[in-house]
Parts: structure tokens; C-alpha cells; sequence
């Protein structure tokens, strides 16, 4: 396993000073809250780690006396079920909400939380995209976050943020550009744990969005590195997995790109690339989520065709 240094730009160091809310939604449901609009699953990681899951993707949640620290990407629909249950967990009052950035661009915003007196930051790179991070006085919310009665988040971070709560260390690394440009991992050391956003969504083939900076190679670079089978590792959605899982996540990627790769240099075309089938012995694990094994495909020969 890499050293945490190994994934730090020694130029940004300054950005450690940040504080920030961290929203991260844990998918091995035990337990369930009572529901308004989804049911939300929780169970019990640590004794001062809980994993929440909502219908945007999994949640981590840091609780004790230091109050709350959340990283994920969360639901508006699961804010309330998720703050009564911390009311339960810490007597602070004090609430850290990290966003991810979401799958297919669901979006709700800070999905309350700022509303709720939470300090609520995200990656500066998704932030831009929400309309937040700039020079001078910033555009108006989204039509959409009028409508679900939430804000964006409204402070950003450039490279590292780091936490010391709860008898944790935890320390989030913006990444190179896999799913997005504001890719980050959450490592929390004395758990174990590692989070990845949507580097690994869990329940599907990656999607491979170029609007977004997504980049193949990001998708190699960060899972190669967590791939001891003694990490836990939580998903953008579902279960929490071990680096077993994500070396096996890794070399679909890699042998899928290795064989489209091949079709191109025997100038074959992206139906060609179909109809080689470069993910069939993939599909029946992978291609059963929200990307199917043809748009993986066509993404991975689109971005290898791209000069």
C-alpha cells in the first residue's frame, strides 16, 4: 500500500487549514430509519463510524465527541433521517459536510445541510460546475436547488484537507482526473477505510464522462493503489468491499482497454469494438448497473480513438 504521502501535492499544503462538512453515505444496511421520501439504510463500521446509504450513493459518517463529519454524496431526502440519527450519536452541535461529486450528475446541491448550520465544502473543480468558486459575485442557484430547497456548498478546497475528531485521522486528497477532474480519496487510518467516489461506484461498468475531465488513466493510477486485501474499501454505491474487489475492478479495466485498444490498431471501428465483446466475461459482476457493458465500451473506445 502507498504512503498518504505519495498522494500529496506538496505545493498545497496551506489547504490543510480548512474546515469542512463531509457527508459520505455507508451501504451495509442493518438498520433502517424511519423513512419520509426513501428509507435509509445505516449500520455500524467502527465505534465511531457509521455508513449511511441514500438513494445519491453512500455516506461516511465520523461521530462522537467532536461532533459529526460526513463524506459522500447525499440525498436531500435523506438529510433528516440521517441528522436525527446523529442527534443520537454526539451531543456537539458541530457538523462537517463533504460533497462528492455525484454519478450521472444527480445533483442535490448540499442537500440541506447548509440550511442545518453545517460548514458544507467540495472539491473546487465540482464546485465551478455548481457555480461556486469564482472571481466576483457568483451566478444564481440552479432552477433545481430552488425547487428542492437547497444551497451549493460554499466553501472549496484545492488539494488536501485533513481531520483530526473523533480518535480518527482522516485525510481527503484531490486526485487525478478518473470519473471527474474533482476526483478525491478519503482515507481514514485508524479504521482502515478508503473511499473513492464514483472511481469505484460498486454496482456498475465506470462511466467515463469527457465533460466532466474524466480520464481512463485516473481510473488506473488510484485504483492500483488500494488493491490490499486488508483495506476496506466503501463504494459510490452498495456494499462495503476489500481491495480484493478493487484489484478485480482495476483489471477489468485494464484488460477491456488492452483489448478495444487492440481493435483500434487493426483499424477496426466502435461497432467492431461491440461486437468483440471486450467485457464478456465482465457483464454477469459488473454490467447490471446504471453503465452497461456497450456504453462502457463505446466511452473507452471514444476516449482511446481521441488524439
Amino acid at each position: 500500500m502507498p504512503t498518504l504521502a505519495s498522494h500529496f501535492n506538496p505545493l498545497c499544503h496551506s489547504s490543510r487549514r480548512v474546515f469542512f462538512a463531509v457527508i459520505l453515505v455507508f451501504c451495509s444496511a442493518v438498520t433502517t430509519l424511519p423513512a419520509t421520501d426513501e428509507t435509509v439504510g445505516v449500520s455500524e463500521l467502527a465505534p465511531n463510524l457509521l455508513l449511511f446509504s441514500t438513494s445519491s450513493g453512500n455516506v461516511i459518517a465520523s461521530v462522537g465527541p467532536d461532533g459529526a463529519l460526513l463524506i459522500g454524496t447525499p440525498s436531500i431526502a435523506s438529510t433528516a433521517q440521517i441528522s436525527e440519527l446523529l442527534e443520537t450519536r454526539t451531543k456537539s452541535p458541530v457538523r462537517y459536510v463533504v460533497i462528492g461529486e455525484p454519478q450521472h450528475g444527480q445533483f442535490d446541491g448540499d442537500a440541506g445541510w447548509g440550511h442545518r448550520g453545517a460548514f458544507v465544502a467540495m472539491q473546487e473543480k465540482g464546485l465551478e460546475r455548481l457555480g461556486g468558486h469564482r472571481m466576483g459575485e457568483p451566478p444564481p442557484l440552479d432552477q433545481r436547488f430552488l425547487q428542492l430547497g437547497v444551497d451549493r456548498p460554499r466553501v472549496a478546497f484545492s488539494e488536501v484537507l485533513t481531520f483530526d475528531m473523533n480518535n480518527e485521522a482522516i485525510h481527503i486528497i484531490h486526485q487525478p482526473p478518473g470519473y471527474s477532474d474533482a476526483d478525491i480519496l478519503v482515507h481514514f487510518h485508524v479504521a482502515n477505510l478508503v473511499y473513492m467516489g464514483n472511481v469505484f461506484p460498486g454496482d456498475s461498468y465506470p462511466e467515463i464522462d469527457s465533460k466532466v475531465g474524466a480520464k481512463l488513466s485516473g481510473f488506473v493510477q488510484l485504483l492500483g493503489h488500494w488493491t490490499n486485501d486488508r483495506v476496506r474499501v466503501v463504494p459510490a454505491h452498495g456494499k462495503v468491499m476489500s481491495g480484493t474487489d478493487v484489484k478485480s475492478f482495476h483489471d477489468m479495466i485494464v484488460t477491456v482497454q488492452g483489448r478495444i485498444q487492440h481493435v483500434i490498431d487493426t483499424g477496426g471501428t466502435e461497432q467492431d469494438a461491440i461486437t468483440a465483446q471486450p467485457t464478456r466475461e465482465f457483464d454477469a459482476t459488473w454490467g447490471h448497473g446504471p453503465v452497461n457493458a456497450n456504453a462502457f465500451i463505446q466511452a473507452v473506445y471514444k476516449e482511446l480513438k481521441t488524439p
